[in-house]
């Protein structure tokens, strides 16, 4: 979910780094030790060079002789299975709330030890409330955080953009983009009901369901992901759900594209990083937690991803340069006064999940004949064979 600015921005970016002590710019470079972390991350989620950022995991390098592997991931579910199928391992990885409720659950991820990040006393203590998947924070720190809206084209959209429901309204059929992914779109679904989405009620899990079937069959809306940034950006899509962060990126693509906090409240996710079962580093891991965590690489890395920061001081720098940069409507997208009505997702009991993977297939599949076309024109096929063979075997014993 990369963030990418104007040259311009970057500059001034580049200027209002120049001034903090103890920057990239004048650190020395360590030897390697021989020793290296292998870390798990989402997709440009992190800033690596590019764009006039720093590459912050050649900057740990530096600055450890510790040498960094890494590798991406694209939904919790696919680090899950990674890590339960025991084909791989990893010294650091960046799941979300909820999955991270489901690890500790599990017994997949390894208490930390603060001895060796001093650097966590920067989190804010007011977003820590909100982390009920780790309330005693034993096994996570926040990496960064945000909140899922609704992204909106002013110049096509003339309703009023308060309410999960007009993701719902027909005026904007084939213009509605939707989630796909079910935690989610299920979010969405429940929000517009009035419900929790952390019910393990399944009456609740089918009402959202009906709700999903309704959307897709009256707006026709696409699901989709990453998607979005060019759908929205070129206006082949007016209304999108989608993260705050990422706000950003498309207002730069096209200004004319808002975004608004629903009044049945939403989801305020955190991504935080972990050590899994398994790292064969730990010790060097929560130095790598603990580098993420001091306040010029926070900054740095927050200002290219453009998520929230966890991180209080770096939080604040980031308010300035988004003021600055995108002006005070950026500020409170970014970092609202309050996050009253914004829930986090947990885990889910089990039976939950597996009702939620089969109703999401029900939904994702509701409206689309093609397979029951296939299986009526095959069974059609194989009567009609029959009938021919009945009659073949019927004409061969009258001419015996």
């Amino acid at each position: 979910m990369k963030k990418v600015f104007s040259l311009i921005l970057v500059s001034v970016l580049v200027l209002s780094i120049c001034s903090l002590p103890a920057t990239a710019q004048d650190t020395e470079e360590v030897p390697l030790t021989g020793e290296s972390i292998t870390v798990y991350n989402w997709g440009d989620y992190i800033a690596n060079g590019e764009d006039g950022f720093i590459d912050v995991n050649k900057e740990f390098t530096k600055r450890t002789g510790i040498k960094v592997n890494y590798d991406t991931f694209a939904t919790n579910e696919e680090l899950y299975t990674k890590l339960k199928s025991g084909g791989s391992y990893y010294d650091v990885i960046i799941p979300s709330d909820y999955m991270i409720s489901k690890m500790i659950a599990e017994d997949m991820l390894e208490p930390l030890n603060y001895d060796n990040i001093p650097n966590a006393k920067f989190i804010s203590e007011e977003l820590k409330e909100h982390c009920g998947f780790d309330p005693e924070g034993k096994y996570s720190v926040p990496y960064a955080w945000g909140r899922v809206g609704i992204l909106y084209n002013e110049k096509y959209v003339d309703d009023p953009v308060d309410s999960w429901s007009i993701l719902w309204n027909q005026k904007y059929k084939n213009k509605i983009l939707m989630f796909d992914n079910p935690r989610d779109a299920f979010g969405i679904a429940q929000k517009k009901l009035g419900m929790s989405f952390n019910t393990n009620n399944p009456e609740d899990w089918r009402a959202a369901a009906e709700e999903l079937k309704i959307q897709k069959s009256n707006v026709n809306c696409q699901y989709v992901m990453d998607q979005i940034f060019s759908k929205m950006g070129n206006e082949e899509a007016y209304l999108a759900p989608y993260y705050a962060g990422d706000a950003l990126t498309i207002y730069g693509d096209n200004p004319n594209v808002k975004f608004a906090i629903p009044k049945e409240g939403t989801n305020l996710f955190v991504d935080a990083m972990c050590i899994p079962k398994g790292s064969k580093n730990k010790e060097a891991a929560e130095k790598y937690i603990n580098f993420i965590c001091e306040t010029d690489i926070a900054f740095e890395n927050i200002s290219y991803i453009n998520y929230s920061s966890p991180h209080v001081k770096a939080a604040e720098m980031h308010k300035e340069y988004l003021a600055e940069n995108f002006g005070d409507w950026a500020v409170e997208v970014i970092y609202p006064e309050t996050l009253d009505g914004c829930e986090t997702f947990i885990a889910l009991d089990n039976e939950t999940y597996q009702l939620a993977d089969r109703l999401w297939l029900e939904v994702r599949n509701s409206g689309d004949y093609t397979l029951t076309i296939i299986l009526v024109i095959g069974a059609l096929a194989l009567l009609i064979g029959f009938i021919v063979f009945l009659r073949i075997k019927k004409h061969r014993r009258e001419n015996a």
